[in-house]
């Protein structure tokens, strides 16, 4: 060849399917369930938390029947008041393998909250982790709440910190506080984590 540039020709292949070592690999997410409201299960009992300790009128409790979880009540913004909240009791976990709380919910169109809280404090108070989710109205959905997504606070009062460490869980529960007075109803099939 003398001064000449041979054309490159494209031909497509696929070296992913065909050999296999540079095709991006599938990530698989693992679910693990902590809890599924079995009534035979040696789950935690839960209870409720309300605005009542703080003078408010709002109503709320947790019921635990056919495998399902009901957090239910009705909210009033009635002397300050404005949240209901449940969880359940002497529940601890190391969630340090995990980045993710995965619920299956059943709810009535308004916003709920999953709430975590650790060994850490801010002025003697505990410190909550929470990130607000959507629970759509009459259908079974998925709700993944990151780690990420969680924000401290506590008695209402948002923070800049500590952190969250998962590894440290001592308390989990879901509140309800969308300042709308009025009936709530959540149903949760399952918790998990991924």
């Amino acid at each position: 060849m003398t001064g000449r540039i041979a054309a490159a020709v494209y031909v497509p292949i696929s070296l992913p399917i065909a050999f296999g070592v540079l095709a991006k690999p599938s990530v698989e997410v693992s679910m693990r369930k902590l809890m599924d409201f079995a009534e035979d299960s040696s789950e935690p009992r839960w209870v409720a938390v309300n605005d009542g300790v703080m003078g408010g009128r709002s109503s709320g409790a947790p019921t635990v029947k056919d495998g399902e979880l009901e957090f239910s009540g009705s909210l009033s913004l009635e002397n300050n008041g404005g949240f209901a909240s449940i969880r359940p009791r002497g529940y601890a976990l190391n969630l340090s393998n995990a980045s993710t709380v995965v619920l299956r919910v059943r709810g009535d169109g308004r916003r709920y909250q999953l709430r975590l809280a650790t060994n850490a404090q801010y002025r003697g108070i505990t410190v909550s982790y929470g990130a607000e989710f959507d629970a759509p109205a009459g259908e079974w959905t998925e709700v993944r709440v990151s780690f990420d997504s969680l924000r401290p606070s506590a008695r209402g009062t948002m923070l800049d910190g500590p952190p969250f460490d998962p590894a440290q869980i001592k308390e989990l529960g879901l509140l309800i506080g969308d300042k709308r007075a009025g009936p709530f109803s959540l149903a949760v099939d399952w918790i998990g984590v991924e």
